[in-house]
């Protein structure tokens, strides 16, 4: 049975050697399954599954969801984009997410909108564990909590966002806890 199994798994590698794929998708995934099929017969018959198995093990770049391929594609795009140690450092951040947000709904990618989207909600999150974290400075921890609830304003409706923020950092409450802040524009 290991034989088989060694024999199949050495099939797979050479059929994919020979197709060349930089990177298995789905589809290649598919060629290469027919590949074995028209080659090798009854014999070639295998899975989908365990061929990116036996592909990933190898080391060949196996992505099998649409969110993995636009991870790969806009990775750079992504990198660094949760900076948030002050106030202005978190509109920055939310101002990168929402050019990118704007940019991949402009294009219809629609697994790289989510991929922002699942950015900004880790960035929510992590403000809020912050902001929650009774080790760090209260001024801090009340940054964390406005930072996040910038965060859920602007996933709940992205579009005026920046609008409401302007009038948020006038608002007297915000002015009270922040006003270093006010020095520094």
């Amino acid at each position: 049975m290991t034989e088989t199994l060694e024999t199949k798994r050495a099939m797979i590698l050479r059929a994919a050697a020979a197709i060349g794929a930089e990177r298995w998708t789905p589809a290649e995934i598919d060629q290469l399954r027919r590949k074995l099929l028209a080659d090798h017969g009854s014999e070639g018959k295998t899975g989908s599954d365990y061929i990116a198995e036996v592909l990933e093990s190898a080391g060949w770049k196996v992505v099998l969801t649409q969110q993995e391929e636009a991870e790969d594609q806009f990775e750079e795009e992504f990198e660094d984009l949760l900076h948030f140690k002050t106030l202005s450092d978190a509109e920055v951040s939310l101002m990168r997410l929402d050019e990118l947000l704007r940019r991949f709904q402009a294009h219809g990618e629609k697994a790289a909108t989510e991929r922002v989207l699942e950015v900004a909600r880790l960035g929510k999150r992590r403000a809020e564990m912050i902001a929650r974290n009774h080790k760090v400075e209260p001024h801090k921890r009340a940054e964390k909590e406005e930072i996040a609830n910038w965060f859920r304003v602007w996933l709940e409706n992205p579009g005026p966002f920046f609008d409401w923020l302007e009038v948020r950092k006038q608002a007297p409450d915000y002015r009270e806890k922040f006003p270093k802040l006010e020095e520094e524009e």
